[in-house]
């Protein structure tokens, strides 16, 4: 999980530009028995033809997007081939490498693949917000967001406050990891049956994944706060340990996916306790609602959140509320990985409007609490049978601090602490991606015509 705070990038930096016209550096090795056929094929020609600008065009022949049979019978989404992307980068994302490693590591392959680009560098916080609401999105065949996970929130939420927002979610989304946590790509590389790997091995794993222009659907985290405010997330509100690690470290951020063993270690040091109540509804208990304007929602922008009532009302009969209200940590994850080498969720994909919940009670120990962080990289922390920690595969939930105390952290980036929900909204926007594993439908409510997004390409099973 990542925050990065110039997520759009630089106080200082570089104007938004287009790429530069030099050579990139020479490819960087990466392990070939990771590798397809394909994959290796397409490093092979990189490595030969070196790093060869692509500019801003309109290809001579394009072909449409299509839909081609999966071996087991599905459907595959796939980028139109040669294509067209807008490349937004993060220049002080992580280490400060991003713009030097898109030129080594990135450039070749997509000059290989028929990708071209327009490179614009991001300036400052939520600039990449602010250039996706204005951006003339029918230019472009994908988004490419290459930093950490808090620029890849910027562009979705950018996306979510545009007037037409209903098209614009459903332009294609790609995740290049050049951030100090890179949680996403990290998970979408899971996904793609790559082993875990870190830094320049997973850009290039996430870049060969652009190559090859598969398509997956996403869930999308919509998050109502009690003082109105909406935020959507790609990828998990965390509260307690988890949250004050990732803001915490922020400091740290040169240091890369080090700045979390840091800051864990500290935190851990000063163990905190935080007070909330905490309440959520279970997969299995899942009623097939259809939105109504009852809900207080029919003159906001974005998706109507069909399970959840005003945070002024008692959560619905059918829900679970927890009866603890000590905690050291919530977390609400909508895919594998918290980080490139945090393998927070190793049980099965999560289906499609389900995200993963977890939280550890107050009173476990600092020495167990270790040991379970430390079994996360390798995603065996479940296997350490903590009574204190607990999970579940939920729709939706509540959590209401009762002290003020916590930070939230949504994709990694700081939000007020203040009572807040969420609901995930199934399969509802795309993203480059190798997933291997369809994702099973929870029979997700239908929306009304006037709330229907256009099916371009077509959002339903996927597979």
């Amino acid at each position: 999980m990542k925050r990065d705070p110039a997520a759009g990038g630089n106080d200082s930096g570089d104007s938004t530009t287009r790429a530069p016209g030099k050579e990139g550096e020479p490819y960087s090795r990466h392990r070939d028995a990771r590798l397809g056929t394909t994959d290796k094929e397409l490093k092979a020609g990189a490595t030969a033809k070196g790093s060869i600008l692509t500019g801003l065009g309109i290809p001579r022949h394009r072909e449409p997007p299509v839909e081609v049979m999966d071996p087991v019978g599905g459907l595959r989404n796939l980028l139109p081939r040669p294509c067209r992307v807008l490349v937004l980068l993060n220049p002080r994302g992580g280490k400060g490498k991003a713009l030097q490693l898109f030129k080594s590591h990135v450039q070749p392959l997509l000059a290989q693949a028929d990708v071209s680009f327009r490179l614009m560098l991001t300036e400052r916080r939520n600039h990449a917000r602010e250039l996706v609401r204005a951006e003339e999105l029918g230019r472009w065949d994908a988004l490419v967001v290459m930093s950490g996970d808090g620029l890849m929130h910027e562009v979705v939420n950018g996306l979510m406050e545009r007037p037409d927002w209903e098209t614009a979610i459903r332009k294609p989304l790609c995740s290049l990891p050049a951030g100090s946590g890179n949680a996403l790509a990290a998970s979408l590389n899971h996904y793609a049956g790559y082993e875990q790997v870190t830094n320049e091995d997973l850009l290039t794993n996430c870049t060969l994944l652009l190559c090859r222009r598969q398509l997956a659907p996403m869930n999308l985290l919509s998050l109502q706060m009690v003082s109105g405010l909406r935020v959507y997330s790609v990828l998990s509100l965390a509260w307690g340990f988890i949250a004050d690690v990732d803001i915490e470290s922020e400091k740290f951020r040169r240091l890369g996916e080090m700045r979390f063993t840091l800051g864990t270690i500290l935190r851990l040091a000063a163990l905190r306790v935080y007070r909330g109540q905490l309440a959520y509804l279970p997969v299995e208990r899942v009623v097939s609602k259809v939105p109504s304007p009852a809900l207080g929602q029919q003159d906001q922008q974005g998706p109507v959140d069909a399970h959840l009532v005003p945070l002024e009302e008692p959560v619905p009969a059918h829900w679970t509320v927890v009866p603890e209200q000590d905690f050291v940590l919530v977390l609400a994850l909508l895919h594998s990985h918290l980080g490139s080498e945090m393998f927070a969720a190793p049980m099965a994909h999560c289906a499609a409007g389900a995200m993963h919940l977890f939280y550890v009670r107050a009173g476990v120990s600092r020495a167990m609490l270790l040991r379970l962080f430390l079994a996360m990289e390798k995603g065996r922390h479940m296997e350490c049978h903590c009574p204190y920690l607990v999970y579940v595969p939920v729709v939706a939930f509540r959590l209401e601090p009762k002290d003020g105390k916590g930070m939230f952290a949504v994709d990694g980036e700081l939000v007020v602490s203040e009572a807040v929900q969420g609901q995930v909204h199934p399969n509802y926007f795309w993203m480059v991606s190798g997933c291997m594993e369809p994702q099973r439908s929870l029979d997700p409510q239908p929306l009304p015509p006037s709330q229907k997004p256009p099916q371009t390409p077509p959002l339903g099973d996927p597979f």
